[in-house]
């Protein structure tokens, strides 16, 4: 991982309800990778620096002799591979790229992992730790004979560490008809950390903070990864997409992208000690970027439960059978949402309508003049009038709900729906973006609260699992609130739907 900022202590907002994407139709139960077989792959990179002058650089033997490693366990488990070559600094580069036979072609889920060290050291956390994990899980597709319904990729890219080289490499030259195939990327970079952390890429932007989401897919990705981690009882937090990896040229031509993290030169906090043990005040890998990065310098724990979310995170998405759509709303027409359908409402302006939204601005985009799809979107007060302040949400609460969805029985049914709230630093907790489903029962499926800190709009997207509701007839109910008096509050839906797996 190249060196930028140090990673600091983010915290993931939980959706309520959030659940994992529907549970997927699969050929056989996502595996459970064996740590000795990584270790023994860590041990080979560590081999090939040792005789290598201590270090799997671009540009130095010890690079091509971890890809021609990496090459030719691939090519005796039956992918077709390629070293893709490039040059950088008077430099050759290369990158294994690596293809799975069968499988959608016009659907392609991408693995990837940087395979190069820092010339100080041979790298073996950085970022031997993810190349191992994503070697065994291709290794482990083979000896399962998978036969995915999306094709599956694999790549171990070159001079990460120079400035995510090779993955730029590799988009920048994909022609745009081989790009658009590409519909999901993971990222795997230092997955061993000594002191380690459990770090999501944050899809959705449900932190709030840094660059936003990514795009379109993000969210389910982080999704599917945090689905694994609560399943063996291991909270997860947010790191944002700060660049500092090789999904940075993915998510730059549109493509979701998401993966895990241990923790590279930042500093565990308390709060993080409590939560994933380990020592606070002490970086997540003292040895990055450093000669003492070797086998030593690898957390089993991290490793075993980070190549195992790899692999339930290929099989999961690679193996799904697509969903059906149940129900779906683009709002490009009147389809009978009503607004304040329970009399209850006290906003006085800026109220849910449909339509063509207008932008404002104050200190950041706040109402967003795009939609996701086509012309119309569910906005609170559409027009920008003269101001940003002029038809924002003001009073209280606002509601709309949906014309009745009947919902078959049987399956999982998941409501998923693109949505934004955004607010001045005058906002708080007390202001909210909410959804519920309203059936027998009412349910809160997601909710985002407010804070006092400035939060510009971008389009998120957001998933529930709602199969407690089969064989009902149901309405979905859209709320956002002002309630903290004079701040600027605006909120945002688009592109609804109701699926079964």
């Amino acid at each position: 991982m190249k060196l930028l900022a140090a990673l600091g202590a983010l915290a993931l907002a939980v959706p309520l309800a959030l659940s994992a994407p529907a549970s997927a139709a699969v050929a056989a139960a996502p595996p459970n990778i064996s740590l000795a077989n990584v270790k023994a792959h860590l041990a080979q990179l560590q081999t090939i620096a040792t005789n290598n002058g201590g270090t799997r650089a671009h540009g130095r033997p010890g690079y091509l002799a971890s890809a021609n490693y990496v090459k030719g366990q691939l090519d005796a488990a039956g992918y077709t591979t390629t070293l893709q070559s490039f040059t950088y600094n008077g430099a050759t580069g290369y990158n294994v790229i690596a293809d799975w036979p069968g499988g959608d072609p016009n659907d392609i889920l991408m693995t990837g992992s940087h395979l190069d060290s820092v010339t100080a050291g041979p790298g073996i956390n950085d970022n031997g730790s993810g190349s191992a994990s994503i070697l065994e899980v291709a290794l482990e597709v083979s000896r399962q004979a998978v036969q995915p319904t999306k094709h599956l990729r694999f790549a171990w890219w070159g001079a990460e560490e120079l400035g995510l080289r090779g993955s730029q490499f590799y988009v920048n030259n994909l022609p745009a008809t081989e790009r658009a195939k590409i519909k999901a990327y993971l990222n795997f970079d230092m997955v061993g950390s000594p002191n380690p952390g459990y770090f999501l890429y944050d899809g959705d932007n449900s932190d709030g903070v840094g660059s936003g989401p990514g795009p379109a897919g993000s969210a389910e990705l982080e999704q599917t990864l945090a689905a694994y981690f609560s399943s063996i009882g291991v909270p997860t937090r947010g790191t944002d997409f700060d660049g500092r990896s090789d999904y940075g040229p993915f998510i730059a031509v549109g493509i979701a992208a998401g993966g895990t993290f241990t923790g590279a030169e930042g500093i565990k906090s308390s709060a993080q000690a409590q939560l994933w043990g380990g020592t606070a005040g002490q970086a997540f890998d003292v040895c990055y970027h450093r000669s003492c990065d070797t086998t030593a310098n690898i957390n089993d724990t991290a490793l075993d439960r980070n190549a195992d979310a790899i692999a339930y995170s290929v099989w999961t998405i690679a193996t799904a059978v697509p969903p059906a759509t149940v129900w779906s709303d683009t709002f490009e027409s009147a389809t009978g949402w009503v607004t304040n359908a329970g009399g209850t409402d006290t906003a006085t302006i800026g109220q849910w309508e449909r339509g063509d939204p207008e932008a404002t601005t104050s200190s950041g985009t706040k109402q967003l003049g795009t939609t996701v799809s086509g012309t119309n979107d569910l906005v609170t007060g559409r027009l920008a009038g003269a101001s940003a302040g002029a038809n924002d949400l003001d009073g209280g609460t606002t509601s709309i709900q949906s014309p009745p969805i009947t919902l078959p029985a049987g399956g999982t049914l998941r409501l998923s729906l693109s949505w934004y709230l955004a607010h001045g630093s005058n906002a708080s907790t007390a202001d909210f973006f909410r959804v519920k489903v309203v059936g027998s029962t009412t349910s809160t499926v997601f909710q985002q609260l407010g804070a006092a800190s400035n939060r510009d709009a971008a389009w998120s997207t957001a998933g529930a699992d709602v199969s407690a509701f089969a064989g009902q007839s149901v309405r979905v109910l859209i709320e956002a609130a002002d309630a903290s008096g004079a701040s600027l509050v605006e909120a945002g839906v688009d592109d609804v739907k109701i699926t079964r797996q």
